[in-house]
């Protein structure tokens, strides 16, 4: 049923809206990204190195922990947690059905196994109510994840964390400054959380990096040794670890980033705002789609996730008017292929599958402009209006 006429949008002309802005975003801060490209070329420092330690003291600042380790991507930091704990075969992580591979990928390559968890209908992150059932004398790891921005319940697993006594790590690779009311941030809930600085992130680099973010010294030390081959000192290996290092000239860029992140997540915070006031001006919600909930404290809005009725019919008519709305992610984890041998099948997480049925992203970034939301919201409204 179409929305009311009294809450129609005037379908005027299309105005492209690209899913990222990318190129925006660097013209703002050109001149401060050059100046440091140009340090770095300049040094012949080009891996690890002063502006390393500088990027992850800065970020161990933000991120409210006492320690941050750069690396090369947010899944090598996944990666490098879950070594640090010994992770193998006879193990398993909990991790959550509907989430971006890395999360459940970096389990299977330590040789142990993900064992899949539903979904909470309203935040799309894991549903501590079915977490604790999952617990066996195996469990190596809790690995939440704070999809799209918003923090997982953990308060909630936290507590279930401590009186089985396992360890949580925070997948918050799309949730960097996210916090609760109390004012803690996304990474320092648990033993140690993995960041992702890949380019369309919140702060992004302009290539890949991670980052590991911790209050435990011990943990830190070791991943700090994972990071180059399990080495403390050159050519003595202390265990096996891997290339995990972050470049030199990404640090300096993120750097120069991070000053810009609190800006920059004040203007998603009132983009996602205005599409949700736009969205019900229009008669939209909830009949046809349901804007996102803030529901565990400050949301970050890496993606703004609404869920559409005729999703897949409402991404093509979007595309045909030039703009990028995106779906992450359209099949849950324990139906992928390479996770057959898990023996899953259709139904076993609804929610989880009925996310991945009715999920889409709306372009957001700071650079977004009032007439490109308008233009969007016009697309939805002139969609379940046919």
């Amino acid at each position: 049923m179409p929305a009311s006429n009294s809450a129609r949008v005037p379908d005027t002309e299309v105005i492209p809206v690209p899913p990222l802005n990318l190129t925006g975003q660097f013209a703002g801060i050109r001149d401060e990204l050059l100046r440091e490209l140009t340090e770095v070329a300049a040094s012949g420092a080009y891996v690890l190195g002063p502006k390393v330690t500088a990027f992850e003291a800065d970020l161990a600042r933000y991120c409210g922990t006492q320690h941050a380790l750069g690396l090369s991507s947010g899944t090598d930091a996944l990666l490098v947690a879950l070594m640090a704990l010994h992770s193998g075969p006879g193990d398993e992580v909990i991790v959550p059905a509907f989430t971006f591979f890395a999360t459940a990928g970096t389990v299977a390559r330590t040789g142990a196994r993900p064992v899949f968890c539903d979904i909470e209908p309203r935040t799309f992150n894991i549903d501590p109510a079915q977490v604790e059932r999952l617990i066996t004398p195996r469990t190596k790891a809790l690995m939440p994840v704070h999809l799209y921005g918003q923090l997982a319940d953990m308060r909630a697993l936290l507590d279930i964390a401590s009186r089985h006594r396992v360890p949580i790590i925070e997948d918050a690779a799309q949730a960097i400054g996210a916090c609760d009311t109390a004012g803690t941030r996304a990474g320092a809930f648990g033993l140690c959380g993995a960041l992702s600085f890949y380019p369309t992130k919140n702060l992004g680099a302009l290539g890949d990096a991670g980052a590991l973010v911790t209050n435990d010294g011990d943990l830190f030390e070791t991943c700090r040794k994972l990071r180059i081959h399990g080495s403390g000192h050159t050519y003595y290996h202390e265990q096996v670890g891997g290339n995990f290092r972050i470049d030199a000239l990404q640090a300096a860029l993120l750097s120069v980033k991070l000053k810009h992140l609190e800006t920059w997540t004040v203007a998603r915070r009132a983009r996602a705002a205005r599409y949700t006031e736009l969205i019900a001006a229009a008669g939209l919600a909830p009949e046809h789609v349901r804007p996102p909930a803030e529901i565990h404290g400050r949301h970050v809005y890496h993606q703004y996730v609404l869920r559409a009725s005729r999703r897949d019919e409402l991404v093509e008519f979007l595309k045909a008017r030039q703009i990028g709305a995106g779906v992450y992610y359209p099949l849950p984890l324990h139906l992928q292929k390479c996770f057959g041998n898990l023996g899953h099948k259709l139904g076993d997480f609804p929610e989880s599958e009925r996310a991945a049925a009715e999920v889409l992203a709306l372009p957001i970034y700071p650079e977004l402009t009032d007439a490109q939301q308008h233009a969007v919201v016009r697309a939805l409204a002139a969609f379940y209006q046919q």
